[in-house]
């Protein structure tokens, strides 16, 4: 059975606390906008000339009230309809809507194409990491997190350039003209209006914020627990733990709805005191205006200007809790996904790396140490050579480290001490994607995609033909039973290949390998879920495809590697002996003491077999 590495000390990145400011999630967005420097300075210069349009409107209106300002009885009242003021008001109505239409058809393509690299960039540097972090990641709550932080991408550009951006443009206008044309206490007002409703909106929404901070937590907590659940049903199923599992999720679900009801009630308090400023700012602005209509220093024209302009300041702005909050949100949201990138990449490749060059495909592990964790060491001096074209085998004890060394040849991780070379090169001098392109490994534990037998086969050399596909199928013994499916090889495997049983999907990992056609190969356990029938029919197979290659075999039953060249005797960590089978089994050691053991299991079951099926499968081995 596989034992997987233990994980690191260090905490798993759902459950990471962020710690990003604010300003450093900004700084990091900006470069993506800033490649479309042209279409962001002109759609600031839509949006600039979309505010100067509204706020024309108001004194367009002003001045179409006061030209209408005359005496019914008059000669000349027919005369005096403004035309001009009338077309203004139109034309200006037009553009801001045009500006505004415009700047969001510029603006479109920076938003997707920020949100498509940064998605894409993120995607990358996840399959960069380490296997150390995979394996202590919790895949639910990491896709809710990019889920979650590509959206905010959008939502931040959206809600700041087109909301909160042109509100401040508008109020620098409105002010600057109520400054010049009227009494001072209409913009100390309004000031001071904006000032009170702008500080009390950011500070409950500040106070809100770590309510949905909350929220965020639980939700990517809840939806890890469903996903694992889901993920895992076989097991739940197995125990009958339909009703426990429910449970599980259940909490989850009621702290967040624990959470969800104070940021809603909280809100409540917000939207209350938002309109209580609104409402007492403009009725002291009316009350001005109205005072100043009687002492004939104000028009007609100059209240509704007024009145005008208030009411187009407070309808964005009684928004603007809700879109500082989602802007906050988006803010958080982001600095979830950015904190992703700030992973570390335990395993990079050198500035200088070149890529790898094979002539033979020599593997050497060089006096190799290493641990997954510092207070427990995993392989000891590990020190052995396979020649070209030949095969070494490692056998011993489950935990002993034999998959370790698979994994430190793919360089999923760095080794402690000593080197590994192929050729000469050491791993660490050569890029991480032609070494993985020159290696190709059955693994024991064969996961699919959840997709066609064509695809998963065709995964290992993307864009290889069918025939490439078919032949590599037959060479695996795995044609006629695809060829059976109704859908043949357009058969979906299901999640995780589920659809397919333990050796199907082995030899569907033998044949994506083979069309792979790798330079070395790795077998761990490559056969170990297959009958007797196909476990000898593919290992002649396997046999043939490794004569001109160089290959490790990992293997746990020793009848299927005694004809390899080397056999490598692994305990705690060391090479305690070496040699082929028949050297091995004279020294009378480890190795001789495993396969009597072996033997005399298999005659035990060949003696008393559970089945007539079982008795017939170990005959046929022996």
């Amino acid at each position: 059975m596989r034992r997987h590495p233990p994980s690191s000390s260090g905490p798993a990145p759902d459950a990471r606390a962020a710690t990003r400011s604010d300003l450093a999630t900004l700084k990091t967005l900006f470069p993506y906008l800033w490649v479309y420097k042209w279409r962001v300075l002109l759609a600031l210069l839509c949006l600039v000339g979309a505010k100067l349009a509204n706020v024309g409107v108001p004194l367009v209106m002003k001045r179409l009230i006061d030209s209408l300002s005359v005496n019914p009885n008059h000669p000349q009242a027919l005369l005096v309809l403004p035309l001009g003021a009338l077309l203004a008001y139109g034309v200006l109505r037009v553009s801001t809507t045009l500006f505004t239409e415009l700047r969001e058809f510029l603006f479109a393509r920076v938003t997707q194409r920020a949100v498509r690299t940064i998605a894409l960039k993120v995607f990358r540097h996840l399959h960069s990491l380490s296997l150390r972090f995979h394996l202590n990641r919790q895949t639910g709550g990491m896709t809710r997190d990019i889920e979650r932080g590509t959206r905010g991408v959008g939502s931040l550009i959206s809600y700041t350039l087109f909301n909160i951006l042109p509100t401040l443009v508008e109020i620098t206008l409105v002010l600057g003209y109520l400054v010049t044309h009227y009494d001072i206490w209409f913009s100390v007002i309004t000031f001071c209006a904006l000032v009170l409703y702008i500080a009390f909106t950011v500070s409950v929404t500040d106070w809100r914020t770590h309510f949905r901070r909350t929220m965020n937590d639980l939700d990517s907590k809840a939806n890890t627990k469903a996903i694992d659940s889901l993920i895992n049903y076989e097991t739940v199923k197995y125990f009958g733990n339909e009703d426990y599992e429910a449970r599980r999720y259940d909490e989850g679900l009621q702290r967040f709805e624990s959470a969800a009801v104070k940021s809603q009630t909280s809100l409540s308090l917000l939207n209350t005191g938002q309109s209580l400023i609104i409402a007492s700012a403009v009725t002291l602005i009316l009350w001005r205006a109205t005072a100043g209509v009687i002492a004939g220093t104000m028009t007609l024209g100059d209240l509704v200007l007024v009145n005008s302009f208030m009411i187009q300041l407070y309808i964005p702005l009684n928004f603007l809790g809700v879109i500082y909050r989602e802007i906050k949100q988006s803010l958080a949201d982001m600095e979830r996904l950015f904190s992703l990138l700030d992973e570390h990449r335990e395993v990079a490749d050198a500035p200088d790396a070149q890529p790898l060059r094979t002539h033979g495909a020599e593997v050497r592990f060089q006096h190799v140490d290493f641990s997954y964790e510092s207070k427990r060491k995993i392989l000891f001096d590990v020190d052995f050579t396979i020649a070209p074209g030949t095969t070494t085998a490692v056998v011993g004890h489950s935990g002993s480290g034999k998959s370790t060394l698979s994994r430190l040849l793919f360089r999923f991780y760095e080794v402690n001490g000593g080197s590994i070379t192929i050729d000469g090169q050491d791993v660490r001098a050569v890029t991480q994607d032609s070494l993985r392109h020159a290696i190709g490994i059955v693994p024991q534990d064969t996961v699919l995609f959840n997709d066609t037998i064509e695809y998963n086969i065709a995964y290992g050399k993307p864009g290889a033909t069918k025939e490439q596909i078919v032949a590599a199928a037959k060479a695996a013994s795995i044609h006629d039973f695809i060829e059976s499916l109704p859908d043949g090889y357009g058969s979906m495997v299901g999640e995780r290949g589920l659809k397919l049983s333990g050796g199907e999907k082995q030899r569907v990992a033998i044949a994506r390998t083979l069309l792979k056609n790798p330079a070395i190969l790795i077998f761990d356990e490559a056969t170990s879920a297959l009958d007797s029938k196909a476990e000898q029919a593919i290992q002649a197979q396997l046999k043939e495809i490794a004569r001109s290659r160089t290959t490790l075999v990992i293997a746990h039953r020793l009848s299927t590697v005694a004809d390899a060249e080397q056999i490598l005797v692994l305990d705690h960590g060391r090479i305690v002996e070496r040699g082929t089978h028949h050297s091995l089994l004279a020294a009378d050691g480890l190795y001789a003491q495993m396969w009597l053991r072996q033997q005399a299991r298999a005659d035990e079951e060949l003696a008393s077999p559970a089945s007539p099926e079982q008795g017939r499968m170990v005959a046929e081995q022996s």
